[in-house]
């Protein structure tokens, strides 16, 4: 009690002291030595035994109310997808210099969109992040990746075969085609993100105060969790369907869902407080897949053909789009797993800050 006192002292019920007790490395066989049966119990008598203004009795556990997604979360959420159809749409209607500065100018505001929607509302990091903190440029890494995925397969294709031969003019028949479909959609999919976030949250929240142990609520949360990933990237799938469709474009599945599942994995880190894991992997699958373009072109130096054999097969084997695939698929596998441990402990699930 006397190491934990400020914990207990600003605690609003024994529930926070329990998820502060874990994040300290409290667990069940240490609360046995205080002769408790739980966290969950030793918690209830720190809370009961530190006065709080002369207040010491502890509240009656209640289930809160499932707070609902607010209108103006949703309309950040649905901004960057809004701006992608707007500048696909403008690129369709312009031809020369003018499709070059609609091209320009719609980049810079989907990547204004996408801060936006990873800024505010259930995607960002306001409830869990103390003020002040090192920005981790996870947002700088997600943008990068997404301009990967609406440019990156066309350029590595070119430069295998020779190319390119042009710059990008924003055309899918272009000598630098434009990934329109699976652009569209992966912006589009910051809606059902948020929605899997706000569920995610939501969910923890109230299973953390119906739980009576630490086991007991990583075992409820971690179905949780899977089904809100599953979620996410059924609603992907059905938007890369739909896309491909109007736009008569290849939807590019295997690249563009692992992808939404790296990026997903990262926000549900990110929100919840873990920065650093998403920020390391986010990185590593930018530099692997700038790398593997890069060797395709160093292979054309003097006596440097080799490095460019792995990926010039990968594409001969199973097309361009392997490689994102093969990257973003790895990194969403490891931030799976470590989701999977970290987003199930109390400790991830309380406000340490007002929502935004």
């Amino acid at each position: 009690m006397h190491r934990h006192r400020d914990l207990c002292e600003r605690a609003v019920d024994p529930l926070e002291i329990a998820a502060g007790l874990e994040a300290h490395g409290v667990t069940d066989r240490t609360a046995a030595r205080f002769r408790h049966r739980d966290v969950f119990s030793l918690a209830e008598e720190m809370y009961a035994r530190v006065p709080r203004g002369g207040d010491t009795a502890a509240p009656e556990t209640t289930v809160p109310e499932a707070a609902r997604p607010r209108a103006d979360w949703l309309l950040l959420a649905l901004l960057p997808g809004a701006l992608t159809a707007a500048t696909l749409t403008g690129l369709h209607l312009t031809h020369g210099r003018t499709r070059l500065l609609v091209a320009v100018a719609g980049l810079l505001a989907v990547a204004l969109g996408v801060r936006a929607a990873l800024t505010r509302g259930p995607l960002s990091g306001a409830r869990r992040t103390p003020a002040p903190s090192r920005p981790s440029g996870s947002r700088t890494w997600t943008c990068w990746l997404l301009a990967y995925a609406a440019l990156g397969d066309a350029l590595l294709r070119a430069a295998v075969h020779g190319g390119p031969d042009g710059l990008p003019d924003g055309t899918p028949d272009g000598p630098w085609p434009l990934a329109t479909a699976p652009t569209l959609a992966l912006t589009l999919s910051c809606v059902p993100a948020a929605l899997a976030a706000h569920l995610l949250a939501e969910g923890a929240r109230r299973r953390l105060t119906a739980s009576r142990g630490l086991t007991e609520f990583a075992a409820a949360v971690r179905p949780l969790l899977w089904s809100a990933f599953a979620l996410y990237l059924g609603c992907l799938t059905a938007l890369l369907a739909v896309c491909a469709a109007l736009l008569g474009e290849p939807a590019g599945y295997a690249q563009a869902l692992t992808l939404g599942a790296l990026l997903l994995l990262a926000r549900f880190l990110h929100i919840h407080g873990f920065t650093h894991a998403p920020a390391v992997v986010l990185t590593a699958a930018a530099a692997a897949e700038a790398g593997a373009t890069a060797t395709v072109f160093a292979g054309r130096l003097p006596g440097c053909g080799l490095l460019a054999v792995p990926v010039e097969a990968l594409v001969d084997t199973w097309g361009p789009g392997s490689v994102p695939a093969l990257v973003c698929g790895a990194g969403a596998l490891t931030l799976l797993v470590h989701a999977s441990r970290t987003l199930t402990r109390a400790s991830a699930h309380v406000r340490t800050g007002a929502p935004k």
